[in-house]
């Protein structure tokens, strides 16, 4: 009964922090580079990870889980493909408008579910798939609005790239979350984000330090905007996990779409881009499409 609902709350509130996070993350590529800013959502996320992990301990009184081996290959992957997605991300953004880029990424969902299929045996119904589809299609003709092709083909494949990372990181953190079989899901999801957080933390200092210390003494420097966007970033993290504990990946990350009506506003407020028809026709779509999946859930 629980997870009917919940599970919508916990997206729609990772969406929003993520559309901040991303936003923030944006502004930094410019002085810390791709690397760089990708490494701010981890090195500055895992304090406050930590301190949900910590909270969760004293509130529930559950003990930390003893994962077995077949949790740190779920992880690894998780993990891995996040930094690669998000990394890939900053890039395209760097190339395209901030709500185009987020667009392309947000083919996700079809290939989420393909790949839950694949790997969990998360089951999508005929109802499921058509809402993808419908919201998929939402994103996809935002994309492809007069002068979004600028830049080439190599944003767009670097954006669809993106989303494909990103899909395989969700299969990989929910297989960790679920490989658990913990009774207590916000534990299992918050342990399992610490986890994924110490690896991308330790992996992309060590990378930084030994090819690019100047980078890492600029994350270093810029700690205030860094420290909100590992805030946001924790957040988001926290959510997203949260939902992939008790709803499939495949409807987790469709609506998820909502980030990027989000991300107009974003987009609007502090990029000053303006939203056209075919923006707002595309948006409506992704609407029509998540109500299809809350719908199709019931």
């Amino acid at each position: 009964m629980i997870s009917s609902w919940l599970w919508i709350v916990f997206t729609i509130t990772a969406a929003f922090f993520q559309t901040l996070r991303n936003a923030m993350q944006r502004e930094l590529t410019t002085s810390l580079g791709t690397v760089g800013a990708t490494h701010v959502r981890f090195l500055f996320g895992f304090p406050f990870a930590l301190l949900s992990l910590i909270g969760v301990l004293l509130v529930t009184g559950v003990p930390l889980p003893r994962p077995s081996l077949s949790f740190w290959p779920w992880v690894i992957d998780g993990a891995g493909a996040q930094i690669a997605a998000t990394a890939l991300m900053l890039m395209a953004m760097g190339q395209r408008s901030f709500v185009v880029t987020i667009a392309y990424i947000k083919t996700e969902p079809i290939q989420v579910a393909i790949f839950g299929l694949i790997f969990l045996g998360d089951a999508v119904t005929l109802p499921m798939m058509t809402a993808i589809l419908v919201a998929t299609a939402g994103v996809l003709i935002m994309s492809f609005k007069p002068g979004g092709m600028v830049g080439g083909v190599k944003p767009t494949l670097i954006g669809l790239a993106s989303g494909g990372m990103f899909a395989l990181s969700a299969i990989g953190y929910r297989g960790a979350i679920l490989d658990m079989h913990m009774a207590n899901f916000v534990m299992a999801a918050t342990f399992t984000l610490v986890v994924g957080l110490v690896m991308q933390a330790v992996v992309l200092s060590l990378y930084l330090w030994l090819r690019q210390p100047s980078v890492m003494i600029g994350i270093l420097r810029a700690w205030k905007p860094s420290l909100f966007a590992g805030l946001m970033g924790a957040l988001a993290s926290q959510f997203w996990f949260l939902a992939f504990a008790i709803a499939t990946a495949a409807s987790v990350r469709t609506l998820a779409l909502i980030e990027v009506l989000f991300a107009q506003i974003v987009a609007r407020v502090m990029f000053g881009q303006r939203t056209t028809v075919r923006e707002a026709i595309g948006m409506a779509l992704v609407v029509a499409g998540v109500g299809l999946l809350i719908f199709a859930e019931r």
